[in-house]
């Protein structure tokens, strides 16, 4: 098989002046909800590509990334100026172990995220195993400024569409707002305030937790729940916080 295969730019979302999503036309193969691509372009005569999770679930018809220019990045902010009908370059199929089949089973499932690795929660969530799994699904996701809390529309189609499962919880670090939490992620967990507005207890008992994100968040939080003696997931010793960096 060929490492690449070639695909066409159907849209491309610019949700801030640096925050972006990518439809693509390109016949990628079988993959699993929260796995990840490559996506590459050819710049300066070589193949330049990075990891990118897929935002759309294995059943809909394009692949969908949802990135943010790095300053001086040499692939981000050429994604960032595509337009449809551009050319991309994506690996055949899909690759990583950030997906529910990695999850054991309980009773609610917590999905903490940061930035763009919001994107593998929305694709695992837009298929049907978390829902017939867990009896309540948490799904927070901690920016900077209220504009970069995107895909709203798809997050409303899904708590109208599991009402009673899915409570979404939105984190704003550097504006005050009358809807979000403020701050990080970790303190809320520590003092009460994530529970408190999810309605629900975070407890080894009862919760699998997944945190994608940056490196500190996951850390941070990682400590702060095995300090409540949660444990992190490893395929020979079941736990409860499966993990992937996101930066």
């Amino acid at each position: 098989m060929s490492r690449w295969i070639e695909g066409r730019v159907i849209d491309n979302r610019r949700w801030t002046s640096q925050l972006y999503s990518l439809q693509i036309d390109a016949p990628v193969g079988p993959f699993k909800a929260g796995q990840f691509t490559r996506l590459g372009l050819d710049i300066d005569g070589e193949r330049v590509a990075r990891p990118y999770s897929f935002v759309n679930a294995p059943h809909e018809r394009y692949v969908e990334i949802y990135s943010i220019t790095v300053p001086g990045g040499p692939l981000s902010n050429r994604l960032f100026h595509l337009t449809a009908g551009n050319q991309v370059w994506l690996a055949p199929k899909g690759a990583g172990f950030f997906t529910l089949v990695e999850v054991p089973d309980g009773k609610y499932l917590w999905m903490l995220s940061t930035g763009t690795a919001l994107g593998p929660f929305l694709a695992i969530l837009k298929t049907d195993e978390p829902w017939a799994r867990f009896r309540k699904i948490v799904l927070t996701h901690a920016v900077r400024t209220a504009e970069e809390l995107t895909y709203q529309d798809t997050i409303r189609e899904l708590m109208t569409a599991h009402p009673d499962q899915l409570t979404y919880i939105p984190f704003v670090s550097r504006e005050d707002t009358d809807f979000a939490i403020k701050g990080r992620v970790p303190p809320a967990i520590e003092d009460g305030r994530l529970e408190s507005r999810a309605g629900i207890a975070l407890t080894a008992d009862d919760s699998q937790v997944m945190l994608c994100g940056n490196p500190a968040m996951v850390g941070d939080t990682s400590d702060v729940l095995e300090a409540r003696g949660l444990k992190k997931n490893k395929r020979k010793e079941k736990g409860h916080i499966t993990t992937e960096n996101y930066w």
